[in-house]
């Protein structure tokens, strides 16, 4: 069986290494939507009840 190559050093790869070893793995982050989310009401046309309502 032929030996494994060793993996080609990558000094940015060694410096995150080294970072996470002194401070710890960062938490992992959430994107914060600004807008509500419209879910199903938008899939579906408008009632004519609502739209007279919204006339007056």
């Amino acid at each position: 069986m032929t030996k494994r190559k060793p993996a080609r050093f990558s000094a940015a790869k060694a410096v995150k290494a080294n970072a996470r070893e002194r401070v710890g793995q960062p938490k992992p982050s959430r994107v914060v939507r600004d807008q509500p989310r419209t879910g199903r009401q938008a899939k579906h046309k408008p009632k004519v009840e609502d739209l007279l309502r919204g006339e007056e």
